[in-house]
């Protein structure tokens, strides 16, 4: 076990210890290097240089963004979600009858949770948020409906996407998304 470990080490000693120049090489006048006759150099395969990295036109990713945004372009979609670095996930909330229909961009993860939170005001404790968990389809669109809610009473439906990074301490934000104050008809 031990000798499989140190033969490695022995024979990147001299790249170590010479550089990547110094194997076989010896300085000419100007500072160019050249094959010595004692080591000749051995082709491995023939190629080209490689052209230079072209900026890309897309919009840098945040660091509050989640990872695999910026692992893979977004997938062609009907709906033309925002694709700059964003904190908050973009949704779109459809009011129905005493329902709320929300609509969201599949990138952040397997699943999500979904909450309708009454904006009226309550003295004393707030109640907790009544969670929904829904599971993202192959599309490029998750779809989920908050039914039994009070017609013309103001709701902010919270978003949550629990794959979403978390901040140095270990914790993570409530939501990763929340709409404006919208009615159910």
């Amino acid at each position: 076990m031990r000798l499989r470990m140190i033969v490695p080490a022995l024979v990147a000693l001299p790249m170590l210890l010479g550089g990547c120049g110094g194997a076989g090489t010896t300085s000419a006048p100007g500072g160019a290097a050249t094959p010595s006759p004692a080591v000749p150099w051995q082709v491995v395969a023939p190629g080209s240089a490689t052209p230079s990295p072209v900026p890309s036109s897309r919009r840098a990713v945040s660091p509050s963004a989640p990872w695999w945004r910026s692992m893979a372009a977004a997938p062609p979609c009907p709906i033309g979600w925002p694709t700059d670095a964003q904190v908050l996930i973009p949704m779109l909330v459809t009011p129905g009858k005493g329902s709320l229909t929300v609509q969201w961009p599949a990138w952040y993860g397997p699943d999500y949770r979904v909450a309708a939170v009454d904006q009226r005001l309550v003295s004393g404790a707030q109640p907790a948020p009544t969670w929904v968990t829904v599971r993202a389809g192959g599309g490029c669109t998750v779809t989920a409906t908050l039914s039994g809610l009070r017609s013309g009473i103001p709701y902010v439906v919270w978003l949550d996407a629990p794959h979403t990074p978390r901040h140095i301490d270990g914790s993570r934000s409530l939501y990763s998304g929340r709409s404006a104050i919208v009615k159910p008809l």
